[in-house]
């Protein structure tokens, strides 16, 4: 694009630079969500919470599937067995 475009799209620059940062978090959320060594920190602490009756079985079965799809997600390998 030439130097009347950049010009013409000036006005444009604060929503653009916006958008930009917009996908920057959401980029990292992401990966943060997606991180395998988090999940499995999760498994590990929702395994703790059901053996000491914080939650029951099937609140754990519930979360564990939850976590099992993410990692799923991030590794592309079938946890459920």
């Amino acid at each position: 694009m030439g130097l009347l475009g950049e010009l013409l799209l000036l006005p444009l620059a604060p929503a653009r630079g916006s958008l930009w940062v917009l996908r920057q978090v959401v980029d990292e959320a992401e990966r943060q969500y997606y991180d395998p060594s988090a999940i499995r920190r999760e498994l590990a602490r929702l395994e703790e919470r059901l053996e000491s009756g914080e939650i029951d079985e099937d609140e754990f079965e519930r979360a564990e599937d939850e976590l099992l799809d993410r990692l799923q997600h991030s590794t592309g390998q079938d946890f459920r067995q």
